[in-house]
C-alpha cells in the first residue's frame, strides 16, 4: 500500500485489529528528522556538517509533546504500521531506518500495559494537510530541546538510541579515520560515553564530538 493513499483516510480508531504480544498492546511510533544547516556547522575536508532536528507533535488532549505512534494492527506489518501513525498524526513521509528498541511502558489514561517499538523516520515530504491536523501541533525543535519537552520516559530512551544510532551512522559515512563520538554533559560531571542505562528523569545533553 502506498503511504499517501491513506491521506484520503480518516485516522484509524478502535481496537478491532489491535495486535497484543501476551497481554501487551502493541504500538508502534517514529522519531521523525531532517537535517538543518547552521552557522554553527564545521567543515571536515570541505563538507558541512549539519545539525539533525525532529519533530515533536502535541496530545490530542493537552499541550504534552511526544513523538507519534499508535497502534499496530494485525492487517499491516511493523514498518508500515509506523509510517501509518506517522503520516496520521504528523503529516510526514519519509524513508524508515533500522528499529531504535522495543519498551514495555504502561499507559497513563489506560492503566495498562503496552510495548512500544520505535523507528527513525529520514523526512523527504512535509504535508499541509494531514488526517490529524485539526487536533495536534507539530513542532521541529533540536535533540536536546526534544529531550527537555518530551512527556513520555520510554520514548526519551528512544531518543536517546536515536543519537547513538545516527552517530554511528556519521561515523562509518565520514571514514574510518574520522573520530565521532557522543558525549553526554551533566551539570555535576562532564563525561563520554556511548550506551549505558540512564534515569529516566535525568535531563542529558547531546553533542556530536568531531
Amino acid at each position: 500500500m502506498q503511504i499517501k493513499k491513506l491521506l484520503s483516510l480518516p485516522s484509524r480508531t478502535g481496537r478491532d485489529l489491535q495486535r497484543y504480544n501476551q497481554g501487551f498492546r502493541q504500538v508502534v511510533g517514529c522519531i521523525p528528522y531532517r537535517y538543518r544547516k547552521t552557522s554553527k556547522s564545521h567543515a571536515i575536508q570541505g563538507a558541512l556538517i549539519e545539525e539533525v532536528e525532529v519533530l515533536l507533535i502535541s496530545s490530542q488532549k493537552s499541550t504534552r509533546m511526544m513523538f507519534p505512534k499508535g497502534g499496530w494492527e494485525i492487517d499491516e506489518d511493523v514498518q508500515l504500521a509506523a509510517s501509518r501513525e506517522t503520516l496520521e498524526e504528523a503529516g510526514v513521509i519519509g524513508l524508515l531506518g533500522e528499529k531504535l528498541g522495543e519498551w514495555i511502558f504502561k499507559s497513563r489514561s489506560q492503566e495498562k500495559f503496552h510495548e512500544g517499538s520505535m523507528f527513525p523516520l529520514l523526512v523527504t515530504e512535509e504535508l499541509d494537510v494531514w488526517p490529524e491536523k485539526d487536533v495536534r501541533t507539530r513542532i521541529w525543535m533540536t535533540v536536546n530541546e526534544a529531550k527537555k519537552v518530551c512527556a513520555h520516559w520510554w520514548m526519551k530512551e528512544a531518543l536517546d538510541a536515536f543519537v547513538r544510532q545516527f552517530t554511528c551512522m556519521q561515523r562509518k559515512e565520514e571514514g574510518p579515520l574520522a573520530s565521532c563520538r557522543l558525549e553526554y554533559h551533566r551539570s555535576e560531571e562532564s563525561r563520554m560515553s556511548i550506551g549505558g542505562a540512564q534515569n529516566a528523569d535525568e535531563e542529558v545533553d547531546y553533542y556530536l564530538i568531531s
